[in-house]
C-alpha cells in the first residue's frame, strides 16, 4: 500500500481549553472526559518532508511480512458475536500484534465466519497494523463478516488514512456503540466502513501542524492546502462529503464540534457506503436479482425512517431493524448471506462458541421460535448491502 497519504496528525484534545458557548460543540477538556483514559498526550505532526520514503509493498498483501508491531495506547479485544451487552461482552483482550497471538484469537471464530473487534485507544501506526493484520488472518480463515467496535478520541492523519484504506478492501463494518466516541482523526477510519452504525458521538476538529514552520497565515495555509487535497481525495473515494474536511478548517484544534446524526448522514458518515454500495449493487442484481435489490433498498429506507433516531441505543436500533425483515422478506431464500441481518439468522450462522452445549440450537441473545425476539445479539441491517 502506498503511503502518500502523509498528512498532518490531528490534535488531540487539549485540557485547557474554554467553554464554547455553541451547544453544538465541546471543549477540548469535555472530550478528554470521553476518551479513553490513554489517549490525553499531545500529538505532534509531521511534516511531509520529513515522511518516511514509501516501502515496496508484495502485490499481495498475505505476502506482506510482518515486522515486530505492538499496539500503544490502545486495547482491542476480540469476539466471534455481536452481542456486547451481555456475557462475555467485548470478548478477550487481543495479546499482541504477532501473527501467532491473532490467529489463535480468530480461529475460533472461523466456523462461525463473524469477527467482531472491540478497539479503544489511539489511531496511530500500531492501530493501522492491527487492521491490517486482522484483515489478512480473517481472509485466511474466512471470516468475511467483520465489525470494527470503535472508541476513540483520535490521534495521527496519516495511520488512520493507511488503516481505512486496509478497512475499505477487507469489507468491515464499523460501530460506533452508545458510550463510545469516535473523535478527530477516528472520523477518517469511521468513513472507511463498508456500513457505519452510530449511536455514539463523533466529533471533528481543525488539523494542526505543530512542526511548521510557518510565520504567517498565508504560509500556514500554503502548507495545508496540499494536506487537504489529499484528505479530500480520501473522502471522496470513501464516499463522504468533502464538505467535512471544509468543516474542520473552521473548528480550532483545541475545541471540538460534534456532528449531530442529521449532519452525519448528510455527510455521508452513517450507513452504508455510497462507493461500496454502488459496487454491491451491480452484483446483488446479477446474483439475486432485481426483486433482491428493490427490496433491500426498500428495507434500508425503513430502517432510517423508523429505527435509527438521535440518541438511540445500537442494541435498540438493531432489535428494530430485525423487525423488520419479515416485512421485506428477509432472510431471502436465494441470497440469504446477502440479506440484512444476515449475522443473526439461526438458518445461516452456527451457534456462537462461547454458547453452552444445551444453547447450540440457538444464536446468543436470540430468542426462541415463535417469541419476540431478544435485544441481545444484533447486528447492522447496513451490512446487507456488502455481505
Amino acid at each position: 500500500m502506498s503511503l502518500k497519504w502523509w498528512s498532518p496528525l490531528l490534535c488531540l484534545a487539549l485540557a485547557s481549553c474554554s467553554q464554547l458557548e455553541n451547544p453544538g460543540n465541546v471543549t477540548a477538556n469535555e472530550a478528554a472526559t470521553r476518551a479513553p483514559s490513554a489517549d490525553g498526550d499531545h500529538m505532534v505532526s509531521i511534516n511531509v518532508a520529513d515522511a518516511p520514503p514509501p516501502t515496496p509493498l508484495p502485490a499481495s498483501r498475505a505476502d506482506r511480512p510482518w515486522p515486530a508491531a505492538a499496539l500503544e495506547n490502545g486495547t482491542a479485544w476480540i469476539s466471534c458475536s455481536t452481542d456486547y451487552a451481555t456475557e462475555p461482552g467485548d470478548g478477550e483482550e487481543l495479546a499482541g500484534l504477532a501473527r501467532e497471538q491473532i490467529e489463535p484469537a480468530l480461529q475460533a471464530c472461523a466456523a462461525r465466519g463473524l469477527l467482531r473487534v472491540r478497539y479503544s485507544g489511539k489511531v496511530n501506526a500500531g492501530f493501522a497494523e492491527l487492521v491490517w493484520r486482522l484483515s489478512v488472518v480473517a481472509d485466511q480463515f474466512g471470516i468475511h463478516k467483520r465489525i470494527l467496535d470503535l472508541d476513540s478520541s483520535g490521534g495521527q492523519v496519516e495511520s488512520a488514512i493507511v488503516a481505512g484504506d486496509s478497512i475499505g478492501e477487507s469489507n468491515w463494518t464499523i460501530w460506533v456503540r452508545e458510550g463510545s466516541i469516535c473523535h478527530s482523526a477516528c472520523v477518517f477510519v469511521l468513513a472507511a466502513g463498508d456500513n457505519r452504525l452510530v449511536s455514539g458521538k463523533v466529533g471533528i476538529h481543525r488539523m494542526m501542524r505543530i512542526s511548521s514552520k510557518a510565520t504567517s497565515r498565508a504560509e500556514l495555509n500554503r502548507e495545508l492546502h496540499e494536506v487537504y487535497d489529499n484528505v479530500k481525495d480520501y473522502l471522496q473515494r470513501n464516499g463522504v462529503a468533502v464538505g467535512v474536511a471544509d468543516l474542520m478548517m473552521t473548528v480550532p484544534n483545541r475545541s471540538l464540534r460534534l456532528l449531530s446524526a442529521e449532519e452525519l448522514r448528510q455527510f455521508g458518515l452513517d450507513g452504508t457506503n455510497a462507493v461500496q454500495d454502488d459496487l454491491e449493487r451491480i452484483k446483488q442484481m446479477r446474483v439475486c436479482g432485481d426483486d433482491f435489490v428493490r427490496r433491500k433498498d426498500a428495507f434500508l429506507v425503513a430502517f432510517d425512517q423508523q429505527c435509527k433516531h438521535e440518541g438511540a441505543e445500537l442494541e435498540a436500533v438493531n432489535t428494530c431493524g430485525q423487525a423488520l425483515k419479515e416485512r421485506f422478506g428477509f432472510p431471502d431464500p436465494v441470497c440469504p448471506q446477502e440479506s440484512p441481518l444476515s449475522e443473526i439468522d439461526v438458518a445461516t450462522l452456527p451457534p456462537a462458541p462461547t454458547a453452552p452445549a444445551s444453547e447450540q440450537a440457538l444464536v446468543p441473545g436470540q430468542a426462541e421460535p415463535g417469541t419476540a425476539e431478544a435485544p441481545g445479539e444484533a447486528a447492522l441491517a447496513q451490512d446487507a448491502a456488502s455481505h
